[in-house]
């Protein structure tokens, strides 16, 4: 056992276990100076004010078992004379500076963010704990960060109680929340980051939501089987990622994300010609046509939503003249092979960014067809000139938005806009690399 210290030493201090409970614990005995939470380890570090303090809290639990929120906590003292680390993000900090007050504004750290943290996904947490006012989310060194105003004190110190410590998706996203020691957010975009629910006429530029490290969706190798089914997302769920809605007709509960298409036509399609389709309603992790069935193949979504959205939009959609087939396959996953095309890393994937504006524009084949990453020069006449082996185009109209050039191509079928997707999505067109889309614009 340790020698006597002013620092004590918690350990068992789970997820949903906030500062303020261990200050309750050991309050009574005298003052707390310094307190860090060790959230890796599910251990934190409190320093006492003297060692008189400290000896009569270990001495107290020894006899008396420690609980909060229903779990034993352990406390000894530690090995540690002195807490000596600096003051900064993720460091340890004087308790009354921010924690031991109650505010209206919560500062939320995020922790394991697995999947993108977006003002749409907090006000769907934090709302039915009171009147959400503005949200600001931010990357500091500590992870990812928000910071979420109620109207009132009541409703953030509910919030508080109710969910720290919890997970806004199964297994990942852990929140971890404190009182913040602002008296007011200042928002001046209305977007994916910031969002003031009070002014809703302030301008939206865009905004990217947060993800894991690696800078990729998941935070997840490319290629590892991803288990989580959005039926046990506690919190957000899948309608989170689609601004609190589901579009009609997806249920977000499925968890199979490999597919088997069929009724293929074998000598036209190929496997990048069935990413180019498919990529419009998640990410590719691997294609692999049947060796006894050329007119078959299976798709390896990147998780169940994607795949769930891949059957509803394309089942029955007209491709190189055949109707084709799109259900949910037996097999959970396709495995490397020779005959297996891997697209894990290509950064040719649509959803690695602005997830949850790309699934909002989720939607069957449609005549519309929007192109972007396009050269700057670039014409009607040259694009139209681009795509029309593929279809006869009716319209066609060449804009600029966000200082892109971009365009809307209408074509008059959707089955010739489906073939110039799937033949020119990734071309390259005046030495750039374009894009190409399905669009729900009725008109150019």
């Amino acid at each position: 056992m340790a020698e006597p210290s002013k620092v004590l030493h918690f350990r068992n201090v789970g997820p949903e276990i906030s500062e303020e409970d261990l200050n309750q614990l050991v309050r009574s005995f005298g003052k707390v100076v310094k307190l860090v939470m060790l959230r890796a380890k599910n251990q934190a570090l409190v320093q006492m004010q003297d060692l008189i303090s400290a000896r009569n809290v270990v001495e107290y639990y020894t006899t008396t078992q420690a609980n909060v929120r229903g779990r034993n906590v352990y406390i000894q003292f530690s090995s540690h004379s002195e807490l000596t680390v600096p003051e900064q993000s993720g460091q340890p900090r004087r308790l009354h500076e921010q924690d031991s007050q109650p505010n209206r504004i919560l500062l939320v750290t995020i922790h394991n963010p697995l999947y993108p943290i977006t003002v749409d996904v907090l006000h769907q947490v934090f709302s039915p704990h009171g009147y959400v006012e503005k949200i600001v989310t931010f990357q500091k060194t500590a992870g990812v960060q928000a910071l979420v105003q109620f109207s009132s004190q009541q409703g953030a110190l509910q919030a508080r109680n109710m969910i720290q410590g919890r997970n806004i998706y199964d297994g990942c996203c852990t929140l971890d929340i404190q009182f913040s020691n602002l008296s007011e957010l200042q928002v001046q975009l209305n977007n994916d980051r910031t969002r003031d629910f009070t002014n809703p006429s302030l301008p939206s530029e865009s905004g990217m939501p947060f993800y894991g490290d690696n800078g990729n969706l998941y935070g997840m190798q490319p290629g590892v089987n991803r288990p989580v089914s959005y039926q046990q997302m506690p919190l957000g769920g899948a309608a989170a990622m689609f601004g609190g809605v589901l579009p009609p007709g997806i249920t977000g509960v499925n968890d199979r994300s490999t597919l088997i298409v069929s009724s293929l036509n074998a000598e036209q399609m190929n496997a990048d010609k069935l990413f180019n389709l498919f990529s419009n309603y998640g990410n590719i992790l691997r294609i692999k046509f049947l060796h006894n069935k050329p007119d078959h193949a299976l798709v390896q979504m990147g998780d169940g939503l994607q795949a769930e959205l891949a059957v509803h939009f394309l089942k029955g959609a007209t491709v190189f003249g055949n109707k084709m087939e799109v259900n949910y396959s037996k097999h959970s996953q396709i495995n490397p092979s020779s005959e297996t095309h891997d697209y894990s890393n290509s950064n040719l994937n649509r959803f690695n960014r602005n997830v949850s504006k790309n699934l909002r524009y989720c939607c069957a084949p449609t005549k519309m067809i929007h192109v972007s990453s396009l050269p700057n020069d670039c014409t009607e006449e040259s694009i139209i000139a681009h795509l029309r082996p593929h279809g006869h185009i009716t319209e066609a109209k060449v804009f600029e938005a966000n200082g892109k050039k971009q365009a809307l191509v209408l074509f008059e079928s959707e089955e010739e806009a489906t073939e110039a997707l799937i033949c020119k999505h990734a071309s390259l067109f005046q030495g750039q690399t374009i894009r190409l889309a399905f669009s729900k614009s009725t008109s150019v």
